[in-house]
């Protein structure tokens, strides 16, 4: 018999709390101790929304838009969605088709909530999200991880994509631009991806396209949905304005997909939050409705900071770093430093052992690439200012030469 006070249920105990958040935690722990932190774990813009987008959120207020929407969202943001994705697209999606909902976080996992059944497949592009795997466990899910390394550019091949089908898969979750790494898909190599999902019919697709604005370069983003006409049906495209506008704390994300899913999506929807924040929706409109310099302008911000702060990681011994085509996030490989040893005589095993010696030491939060099951790497985001990341860089650079010093005089021992 289970007592009153077990409050986890079986599937919760097999989760827990972001490894992320426990490190911004920690990190802002020091900071009220008198700390100097750098935090780069946070997959959140440093920008403010834009001012334009926060003025209609007061006149929203003032004019008592304050009450309960429709379930999905209102008509208006819907419409704007809609001529949204078809500008950028060239896919028309009718009212029936969108639902908005307390950002994409929650899309998603309405998404997996609506569909899976118990012991239903879902694979996961290693490395990725750290919610995809525990959105799926909770919902009675089993994620299938399908390593991609630095090889293959964090990028899943056709063969290797096909070979982890079986006919328990419901869902392949595909990332592009993606957290961690940056790494983006091109037409070619997602058409491809396409093409061998097509063939296996009880296979959708959930496309997160949440750092679609944010590409470098003569990189051109791609909706998965916009290549593939005969998979419109099984193709669910999930977006939002936390990144590109700056909009984290609004909770405002959409997803695009056929009638009958987001009809599944909606009950779920309506039993958790029913509709997202009236308020949200009129600054998501106004967002997606009003100027874009904004949202350019930082991109190009963001291109400047990658530049730099992939340049600098590699000029720091044991530690290699590629060069992203989107998103926020560098993914360097620390793989150089382990099995050194710090100046206090502590061995680094385990990329957790290095991260954690780096906000130990250097006073610089980053996240493991274990939270992101690929051990041996590193995630920074540079949504920080250009003087914190060249600061940042330099306290890792000396760190790293600390540790190598120390590491020689042993050996030489």
């Amino acid at each position: 018999m289970r007592s009153a006070t077990t409050y986890q249920s079986s599937r919760l105990r097999a989760i827990s709390v972001s490894e992320i958040l426990r490190i911004g935690e920690r990190a802002q722990e020091m900071r009220r101790g008198g700390k100097d932190v750098i935090i780069l774990a946070a997959g959140e813009p440093d920008f403010d929304t834009p001012v334009h987008v926060k003025e209609a959120a007061a006149k929203a207020i003032h004019d008592g838009k304050t009450k309960y929407t429709a379930l999905e969202g209102t008509a208006e943001l819907r419409t704007a969605i809609s001529g949204n994705i078809k500008r950028q697209s060239n896919i028309e999606y009718s009212l029936s088709e969108i639902i908005v909902s307390s950002g994409a976080k929650q899309v998603i996992f309405n998404a997996l909530a609506a569909t899976l059944e118990p012991g239903d497949e879902v694979i996961l592009l290693a490395p990725y999200w750290t919610s995809y795997e525990d959105m799926v466990l909770i919902n009675g899910g089993l994620p299938v991880p399908v390593t991609c390394g630095d090889d293959k550019g964090f990028k899943v091949d056709p063969e290797s994509l096909e070979r982890a089908i079986t006919p328990r898969t419901r869902w392949v979750i595909l990332n592009s631009p993606s957290n961690p790494t940056g790494a983006a898909y091109d037409r070619q190599e997602l058409q491809a991806l396409l093409n061998v999902i097509e063939s296996h019919p009880q296979v959708m697709v959930l496309s997160d396209e949440i750092y679609g604005h944010i590409v470098y370069g003569d990189f051109a983003h791609v909706s998965a949905a916009a290549l593939s006409p005969r998979l419109r049906d099984r193709i669910l495209v999930v977006n939002g304005v936390s990144k590109a506008y700056a909009m984290t704390g609004w909770r405002i994300g959409w997803g695009a997909g056929p009638r009958g899913m987001i009809e599944a999506m909606a009950v779920v929807q309506s039993q958790v939050t029913s509709c997202a924040s009236s308020v949200g929706q009129a600054a998501a409109l106004a967002a997606l409705l009003g100027p874009q310099g904004d949202v350019y302008s930082r991109v190009e911000a963001f291109r400047l900071r990658r530049d730099m702060l992939v340049k600098e990681l590699n000029s720091i011994p044991g530690i290699t770093c590629r060069n992203p085509d989107g998103a926020f996030y560098v993914f360097p490989s620390l793989q150089g430093l382990l099995n050194t040893m710090t100046p206090s005589g502590r061995h680094l095993l385990e990329d957790q052992h290095v991260t954690d010696y780096f906000l130990d030491e250097a006073n610089v939060a980053v996240v493991p690439g274990s939270s992101f099951a690929m051990p041996g790497y590193f995630r920074i985001s540079y949504a920080a200012s250009l003087d914190s990341l060249r600061e940042a860089c330099k306290r890792l650079s000396s760190a790293v030469l600390a540790l190598r010093q120390n590491s020689t005089a042993v050996d030489a021992k």
